[in-house]
């Protein structure tokens, strides 16, 4: 191999290290099998949701996954991979994956990682059936917010049962 393609193939590496390391979460898949119109499909949910998705050879993969020190992720590059990336969203890539692949068969979910943990297809798939992160922060909100409601209508009920005894 010339010296050119060499130093090419090692700044693939370093993007992609650099990927998994400020990545919150990463899957990777298997979309061998996928028509046109499914990929297209797929790869417009994942931007609208944030996430990165990519083909990448195993081989960058793998070296990527040392580098970054993600080495459980190794087991994961055999056969086509392609891997989504999300820095944000922890929940994003697993939910957008494992909705898709209940629709597209040939979609097959190897495993991921979880800030920075090894993460199996079970994990991910328990990782899709949380609520994405507006409904989160929309249901500590409303467990914040309980508390002072709660205290509202007490103050209420004491104001109108004042009000009935001065009548």
């Amino acid at each position: 191999m010339s010296e050119a393609i060499i130093a090419k193939k090692a700044e693939q590496v370093e993007l992609v290290a650099e990927k998994m390391k400020a990545a919150a979460s990463i899957v990777v898949v298997d979309s061998r099998g996928l028509t046109v119109e499914q990929d297209t499909n797929l790869r417009r949910s994942l931007r609208e949701s944030g996430v990165e998705f990519k083909v990448i050879k195993n081989s960058i993969l793998t070296r990527a996954a040392e580098k970054a020190g993600l080495d459980d992720l190794k087991e994961l590059f055999v056969g086509p991979s392609a891997v989504a990336f999300s820095n944000e969203d922890v929940i994003a890539p697993a939910k957008v994956l494992s909705d898709f692949a209940k629709d597209a068969e040939a979609l097959e979910i190897k495993g991921g990682s979880v800030d920075g943990k090894f993460t199996s297809v079970e994990e991910i798939n328990a990782l899709a059936k949380l609520p994405n992160k507006e409904g989160m922060l929309s249901m500590l909100l409303s467990v914040l917010q309980a508390p002072v409601r709660n205290v509202a209508y007490a103050v209420k009920a004491v104001a109108e049962n004042k009000e009935e005894g001065a009548a």
